[in-house]
């Protein structure tokens, strides 16, 4: 029986190469995609607390001006919200966060060990 041909190690290597430059691509594209929300989103916000400025200088209120002003407060909590939502997720740190928590956490145990052979 011939046994299944292995691919040479080198093209193993090219394939997860090409796949963590896909995962990059993808991932500034989306960073590209939230930066541009964020910056549409303070704009938005300057416009409604400068409307919102406006109608707080007319002393008497009508009622539509009431239901604009109720509208502009949602619309700023919206985007306070929103601005305050990281840019990145936790997709992209939970990697990095993991290797801290292995190295971190084998250095301490190879210091226990250290420490019980000399203490």
């Amino acid at each position: 029986m011939k046994s299944p041909k292995q691919p040479p190690p080198e093209s193993n290597q090219e394939l997860e190469f090409e796949e963590e430059l896909l995962f990059l691509e993808r991932s500034l594209v989306d960073l590209k995609q939230r930066y541009t929300q964020v910056q549409r989103d303070r704009i938005s916000k300057a416009e409604y607390e400068k409307r919102r400025q406006e109608l707080n200088q007319n002393k008497h209120y009508t009622p539509e001006m009431k239901a604009e002003l109720k509208h502009i407060k949602q619309q700023l909590e919206v985007l306070e919200v929103s601005l305050e939502s990281q840019l990145f997720s936790w997709k992209s740190v939970k990697k990095p966060f993991w290797q801290i928590i292995r190295f971190g956490g084998l250095g301490v145990i190879i210091g226990w060990i250290l420490k019980s052979y000399v203490g």
